[in-house]
């Protein structure tokens, strides 16, 4: 199964709990629900609304945005529903009273925070960039002071974001950091877009109205944490940004990609067409790209928008093939299908007897299943490890509603595995105890276990004797999982058990 998540971006409602959007709020659910149609299947489908739910924090306002939230919640639409504050929900302290607060009525985070969906390897991270306020600039009141302040205000964003991702990655992430897909969501435009406001309307410079002291700083923060996308609202418009840096980690430049770090930037406008301005939202779903025969990833971006005086929400990119922009995603992010197993089987409590067979089949397809003479011994090994360990916990959800017999014949199985991969560990030479380290790590990052591995066999291995033993192991496993009923259709091995 290949990783893939939906997120249907909203922002800037701005209601008012007057009542007067909510027929905007049902066209705009209408089209959500048609654009959707296509992404059924995806285990990940996230509604994000990008701030500025109210256009004051009023009781019936937020009221009416917790209605709202509600509605779109219902029908399974959508497997999750994530939000971060706009200046509008802030508002001014004096208006927040009591339960009434935004961020504790609506559960919107004050600083950052980071959600986890583990089938897709999403990080999602939710930044508060409500701190570095407008309020003063908007009142006219700009002083050196206040000045100092906004910009200090600013440069903490890119702590909050460094805080909510932690300095090694959280205990619950089923795979390396450095593999996951990282989104960003807030709602002010964190760099410059094509009109410098600040000059333009208040007299004062761009770079804290963009909410942090430098763009710089933001784009430096956001590589070194492996940022891929960063969604925002905030100025009712749409617009597509794609910057390209320096990778810190890089140590190459001339003419080679792995040198820079690209990281996309979108911005969705308001939604319910406020201030007379067109209204839309966008559909960014991340999978494989069609077409290409190998495990590129990519953000496919469908932007929708109803023109103001239209009912109906068109594809904005309609100069395109089919409307939607395909970003390639800059990195492999491709997944061992044994931990992808992994991951579903952990997110189990029982199994059928039939879900458990599939899990068989997927594990066991891998070539190193087969029984080949040349083969690469520390790939091997690293694959019987890790399906070993999975099994093993197959083995455990199983059994739990399984009849004896079946329980005990993948007890079976799991064992043969074990002798699979401490037989490759033997010609490798890797002791009992490194073999234990290993098996910590082994769901961990591919590559960098088998940096760590021998590179082949010791030097004083009969590698035909052991080729041999391979097999034999091979034809037993086999002769197991024959036991169990399972039928591996195509991708069996194709040896006859002695």
């Amino acid at each position: 199964m290949h990783r893939s998540f939906v997120i249907a971006q909203i922002s800037d409602l701005h209601l008012d709990g007057s009542g007067r959007l909510l027929a905007t709020i049902e066209a705009l659910g209408a089209a959500l629900r048609e654009k959707m149609a296509d992404f059924a299947d995806v285990p990940d489908r996230i509604l994000l609304i990008t701030g500025d739910l109210v256009d004051d924090p009023t009781p019936r306002a937020l009221d009416e945005a917790l209605a709202v939230i509600a509605s779109f919640r219902q029908g399974g639409l959508f497997t999750d529903i994530q939000a971060v504050a706009g200046n509008h929900d802030a508002g001014r302290a004096g208006r927040r009273a009591g339960r009434h607060d935004v961020y504790d009525y609506l559960h919107l985070p004050r600083t950052s925070k980071s959600v986890y969906y583990r089938q897709a390897g999403l990080d999602l991270v939710l930044l508060d960039s409500n701190r570095a306020s407008l309020t003063t600039f908007a009142s006219g009141n700009i002083d050196q002071a206040a000045y100092n302040a906004m910009v200090a205000d600013s440069a903490r964003l890119s702590v909050d974001l460094a805080g909510s991702l932690g300095s090694a990655g959280r205990a619950d992430y089923s795979e390396p950091v450095e593999n996951l897909v990282r989104v960003l969501a807030m709602h002010h435009h964190p760099l410059p877009q094509a009109t410098g406001e600040g000059k333009r309307f208040l007299g004062a410079p761009d770079e804290p109205l963009m909410y942090l002291a430098a763009p710089a700083t933001f784009l430096e923060a956001a590589t070194s944490l492996n940022v891929d996308l960063v969604l925002h609202g905030h100025r009712h418009v749409e617009g597509l940004t794609r910057y390209s840096i320096p990778d810190p980690r890089a140590t190459r430049s001339r003419g080679d990609e792995t040198f820079w770090r690209t990281i996309y930037v979108l911005s969705c406008p308001s939604s319910t067409g406020q201030a007379g301005d067109d209204a839309g939202f966008n559909l960014i779903h991340f999978g494989p790209m069609s077409g290409t025969g190998n495990d590129e990833y990519c953000f496919a971006i469908a932007r929708y928008s109803r023109r103001r005086n239209d009912s109906v929400f068109k594809l904005l990119d309609s100069n395109l093939p089919d409307g939607v922009i395909r970003l390639p995603a800059g990195r492999d992010f491709s997944r061992d299908p044994v931990v992808q197993s992994a991951i579903e089987i952990g997110a189990l409590t029982t199994l059928t007897r039939d879900r458990a067979a599939a899990f068989a089949r997927q594990l066991l397809k891998r070539h190193v299943f087969h029984p080949v003479d040349e083969v690469d011994w520390p790939s091997a090994f690293l694959t019987y490890l890790v399906t070993a360990e999975t099994w093993a916990e197959l083995e455990g959800r199983f059994a739990r509603s399984a009849r004896r017999q079946d329980a005990e014949a993948f007890a079976a199985v799991t064992q043969m595995l074990r002798r699979l991969t401490a037989h490759s560990a033997g010609v490798l030479g890797i002791d009992d105890a490194q073999l234990d380290e290993i098996r910590i790590r082994c769901l961990g990052n591919r590559d960098d276990l088998l940096r760590e591995l021998p590179g082949g066999p010791r030097a004083d291995v009969d590698i035909e004797a052991q080729v041999q033993r391979r097999l034999q192991l091979l034809r037993d496993l086999y002769e197991q999982v024959s036991g169990l009923g399972v039928d591996p259709g195509g991708e069996a091995p194709p040896w006859t058990p002695n």
